[in-house]
């Protein structure tokens, strides 16, 4: 009874947790940097450094501490605590050395850490050496703290790296091609009942294809000064109504007649979209591809599971 009435008290501890402030959490942040003697400077990056991303409670600290060594840090992993109460912690550097990556962790390293109050805190530490190769290489960049005036000087933060980049006319023609051409391996695996494959055939291939021609569509209607967002995120923000209703109509449960139908919808979208980027940009939309393959993919649809040819 006791130990039920301790896991009750530590669930109604946990429930109750209120989010830290930014304010908060600058100052803890900052102030950890400013006690020690280990650590020379600070610096941020990601999304909180970027304007044209809106603010939620979701949003991490993308935080980097300059130090003298990391060996100390590294030794002693009982240190990163002084952050707040952990919920889940990830190591990439430590994952990758597991699977038998080369790393240096003499030189840098990462700590994933999202906090039992919702708050996450992404903290890299390298070495001055580290720091001075390849700050500012991301230009979404802020310095918070510099003990001893060692951050170069940069610009104000702007998140151009990440806007839609123009297509070539081979980027482009590749693209449709690659959209059609998988098409068949989706239709067959449909056909084979091989869902795995059919739905991982549709998304990593054709639907990849779609969402590259989304962002270039995007990118071309805000004169390629925009960022569709990390996975397309932002694909609702840019689109008009009707090509999001279109868009989400690309997803699909596990029912095959629903899989089709989303297939089509894909089809029209990107035929669409592909067509307008084509006549903005005097490419040359691949017209035959996409009449050959729709015309394959209904006679797909429509053969019997015991089928000995498909024409």
């Amino acid at each position: 009874m006791a130990i039920l009435m301790d896991f009750t008290m530590y669930l109604i501890k946990e429930v109750n947790q209120v989010l830290r402030s930014d304010k908060e959490m600058f100052d803890l942040i900052i102030g950890v940097a400013e006690k020690d003697e280990r650590i020379r400077a600070v610096y941020m990056n990601g999304s909180r450094t970027n304007p044209n991303v809106p603010k939620d409670i979701f949003q991490d600290y993308d935080i980097v501490y300059v130090v003298n060594e990391t060996g100390s840090f590294l030794k002693d992993m009982n240190w990163i605590h002084v952050f707040g109460d952990l919920l889940i912690i990830q190591e990439p550097d430590k994952n990758n050395k597991l699977l038998g990556k080369e790393m240096d962790f003499d030189r840098s390293y990462t700590y994933l850490m999202l906090f039992t109050d919702g708050n996450r805190i992404d903290l890299h530490i390298e070495t001055i050496e580290a720091m001075l190769e390849g700050y500012g290489s991301d230009k979404l960049t802020i310095p918070l703290l510099d003990k001893d005036n060692i951050l170069p000087r940069i610009g104000a933060p702007t998140d151009i790296d990440y806007h839609v980049k123009k297509p070539t006319e081979a980027e482009f023609i590749i693209c449709c091609n690659e959209f059609w051409w998988c098409l068949q391996n989706v239709a067959k695996g449909i056909w084979r009942d091989e869902l795995p494959y059919a739905k991982l055939m549709f998304e990593y291939t054709s639907k990849a294809m779609l969402d590259c021609v989304v962002s270039w569509w995007i990118g071309m209607k805000h004169d390629f000064r925009v960022s569709p967002g990390k996975l397309g995120k932002y694909f609702k923000k840019f689109l008009p109504e009707h090509y999001w209703e279109m868009y989400k109509k690309t997803y699909s449960d596990s029912h095959y007649d629903n899989m089709w139908a989303s297939i089509f919808v894909a089809c029209d979208l990107f035929r669409k979209l592909a067509k307008e980027i084509a006549e903005n940009l005097s490419f040359t939309y691949p017209i035959a591809d996409d009449t050959n393959m729709m015309k394959y993919l209904k006679r797909v649809r429509e053969l019997p599971a015991d089928a000995e040819g498909i024409f």
